[in-house]
């Protein structure tokens, strides 16, 4: 039996069709999250303070590959990295997405608030 934590992970199709109802604002953020540490739960507590519900997109096994991070990476699979960051209380909904960028999702999300680390470069964001 799934622990009570995994209804929080869905699919994109699901969660742009339960946007309207979620409590707002709205808040999204994204990444791999391999090996789940300090920093990754105080960045998602951090960001889930910004609005009322707090959408992580976790990329899938794949797009980490295609991402460079290299050929042993990730070292946990994005089932197993899912169910670690639905288990956390910050964290409202995680969703998987397929692609080098999270673009897609944003879209179909469209979220009120983007959070994105301090390694990110604020002029290529969407």
């Amino acid at each position: 039996m799934p622990a009570s934590f995994e209804r929080k992970i869905t699919t994109r199709e699901a969660l742009a069709q339960l946007r309207a109802s979620l409590p707002g604002p709205v808040v999204f953020t994204n990444g791999v999250f391999d090996i789940l540490h300090r920093g990754h739960v105080t960045y998602l507590a951090d960001a889930k303070a910004l609005g009322a519900t707090l959408i992580v997109g976790v990329n899938s096994d794949a797009s980490v590959r295609m991402l460079g991070k290299g050929d042993d990476r990730p070292i946990n699979n994005e089932n197993d990295r899912m169910a670690l960051l639905a288990a956390l209380e910050s964290v409202d909904w995680v969703v998987q997405f397929g692609e080098r960028t999270p673009i897609e999702l944003i879209e179909a999300v469209r979220p009120d608030v983007l959070v994105k680390g301090g390694d990110y470069d604020m002029d290529a964001l969407p």
